[in-house]
């Protein structure tokens, strides 16, 4: 995420485009979530139409998984899905905030003190450096 937030950095018009982008992106428990309801689903009508148990042991499978992800936080899938590149609700998060950061959004107010030194710190980029470091 850090060489994302350099290039950020660099071309600040580009934020807002990669923010809407971020708006747009599934997380791992929505992906998870609508595949198990999609599996769940199309073998339990596979089954009732062609009275074939190997369906019913799809649904069956998918359910445990389902429970296992909801008593643990964990389930097998997941491992498939974080290699495909999907990430946390945390992590989208992180590169939302640290963005909104580079853009000034967490910027403080004109009536606000200047920082004590020489040099006036830039309170984006240290916020965004900050966020970034928490990963």
């Amino acid at each position: 995420m850090r060489e994302r937030l350099d290039f950020y950095a660099k071309n600040p018009q580009l934020i807002n485009r990669r923010l809407a982008e971020l708006d747009r992106e599934w997380d791992i428990e929505r992906v998870l979530e609508v595949n198990a309801s999609t599996l769940i689903t199309v073998s339990s009508f596979m089954a009732f139409v062609t009275g074939r148990r190997r369906w019913a042991g799809v649904s069956l499978t998918v359910g445990a998984f389902l429970f296992q992800h909801a008593v643990q936080g964990w389930c097998p899938p997941m491992f498939v899905l974080r290699r495909m590149g999907i990430r946390t609700v945390r992590e989208i998060d992180h590169e939302r905030y640290a963005l909104k950061a580079l853009r000034g959004d967490f910027a403080k107010k004109p009536l606000d003190k200047k920082p004590a030194g020489n040099k006036p710190l830039d309170p984006t980029l240290k916020a965004a450096t900050a966020i970034a470091a928490t990963k």
